[in-house]
């Protein structure tokens, strides 16, 4: 691609031959993902392994790319696949400080009256009858406990949010009255009853249901929640998360070297996953070993786990014999997008899931966004966010088939992509507001397409990790 370009042109790996052997999976047929295509099918359903020639083995690719799944549809799967654990998922009692981000498994009910007395509007005067009035010598502050009853044609100072006397008529702000040289208060404009006064129970009584269950916990949610008398909130709890990083190439530390390359997927997703509401309960890099691969996903407790790499067809690719191995469903086993066609979710237990993301880093993104969000959006009872689409500053060439997903910022309303948006590539994504859903055949400039909002560009990167 032209440096300086805006990803217009589409990556030779990304069009012929990206990561072609993970379509063939040792010669397999691979076992039938749900969807259009049927339900899904045990791993250890697939045909034993066999030792074909080339052409044999492009033949399996061939048939294997016909059986992937379409990119919605897959992104439905993932969805229901969660739903029926969701509904059994216990509710947890949280802190305040621990609420953030979840999801209401209970209504928010009114514990108090809000506010749970007559309170002040303003900084001013609360007075008793018309005025002029005789001030006190002490006023009435915030947090004070009980103010005694005001004398017609008698007022007091008080603060915003004070209780009020007993009999006030209204409270005359401070830049609307003046005293006289006998320090009798004289209001500089028309008062009428009850003016600046907060009734008790002007925002709700006692028992009022303040919220659905269902509703996600927002800052101003926790503000309401403690107004309302909450210390506590039940609500449904994140789903656990573990990531498995495979590769015996990848290096934790350090530059690439010697033929080994930095693991960028290790510090990317606990973060991401973060941002999309999950408890990420532990980054395990386990190289190319099967038998610990076996021991990790089964001795696992996660609600999701994340594999990275390991879903091709190598002689060190141990993900698929390993779901073979302890039988688990294959939900989606490839999938008709660009990059990250060889991703798969499988359900590992009637209440864990694992989701295999190719090991290419943008590959990586695509699985997550494909499978593991709406997952996990899922697990977590959050509603689907609102889709929509901005017109494409510039033409993307698209793939015959499959969906693509190309990295864009967004400017004023339009959506430029970007370019280095190759599979192996986040040079684009990193400076990316969005991805652009682009449909096979590609887009025109001008064309709307659906944009896919990454956490911290709406959120902002604090807000979305906590």
């Amino acid at each position: 691609m032209t440096p300086g370009g805006t990803g217009q042109g589409l990556d030779a790996e990304d069009l012929d031959v990206e990561e072609a052997l993970a379509l063939v999976k040792d010669g397999n047929s691979p076992a039938r993902p749900t969807g259009d295509h049927g339900p899904g099918r045990r791993a250890s359903e697939a045909a034993p392994p066999s030792h074909t020639p080339e052409t044999g083995r492009r033949a399996a690719a061939q048939e294997h790319r016909h059986r992937a799944t379409a990119w919605p549809e897959a992104r439905a799967i993932a969805a229901r696949a969660a739903r029926s654990r969701a509904a059994r998922r216990a509710p947890v009692s949280v802190t305040l400080g621990d609420a953030l981000g979840l999801v209401l498994a209970a209504p928010l009910t009114a514990l108090t009256d809000l506010p749970s007395f007559d309170t002040s509007a303003m900084d001013g005067w609360a007075v008793a009858g018309p005025g002029p009035w005789h001030v006190r010598d002490e006023g009435v502050l915030a947090g004070s406990a009980s103010p005694a009853p005001l004398a017609d044609g008698e007022a007091v100072r008080i603060a915003t949010g004070a209780r009020i006397p007993p009999d006030t008529t209204a409270v005359l702000r401070s830049e609307h009255g003046r005293t006289d040289a006998h320090d009798r208060l004289h209001p500089t404009r028309e008062m009428q009853h009850g003016q600046d006064i907060r009734p008790r129970g002007q925002e709700c009584r006692s028992g009022d249901q303040l919220l659905l269950a269902g509703a996600v916990v927002t800052p101003a949610v926790l503000g309401l929640a403690a107004a309302a008398g909450y210390d506590t909130l039940t609500a449904v709890p994140r789903p656990r998360v573990e990531v498995l990083v495979l590769g015996d190439e990848l290096l934790a530390e350090g530059r690439p070297r010697d033929g080994l390359i930095r693991d960028a997927l290790g510090p990317m997703l606990p973060p991401w996953l973060r941002g999309l509401g999950a408890d990420v309960i532990a980054v395990r890099r386990l190289g190319d070993d099967a038998k610990a691969l076996h021991k990790a996903v089964t001795g696992s407790g996660a609600d999701l786990i994340v594999t990275t790499g390991g879903t091709a067809a190598g002689p060190v690719d141990h993900v698929h014999p390993t779901l073979r191995r302890i039988d688990a469903e294959l939900l989606v086993d490839g999938v008709k997008v660009r990059p990250g066609h060889p991703m798969l979710l499988a359900r590992t237990k009637d209440d864990q899931h694992l989701v295999g993301l190719p090991g290419n880093p943008l590959a990586a993104v695509s699985g997550l966004l494909t499978l593991a969000e709406p997952l996990l959006r899922a697990l977590a009872a959050r509603p689907a966010p609102e889709p929509y689409a901005l017109p494409l500053r510039d033409t993307v060439h698209g793939h015959p088939d499959d969906t693509r997903l190309v990295p864009v910022s967004l400017r004023g309303d339009h959506a430029v992509p970007l370019h280095y948006n190759g599979p192996a590539m986040l040079r684009g994504i990193a400076a990316a507001d969005a991805l652009a859903v682009v449909p096979p055949g590609g887009a025109r400039a001008g064309q709307e397409a659906e944009l896919l909002d990454l956490p911290w560009a709406t959120a902002g990167v604090g807000a979305c990790f906590t």
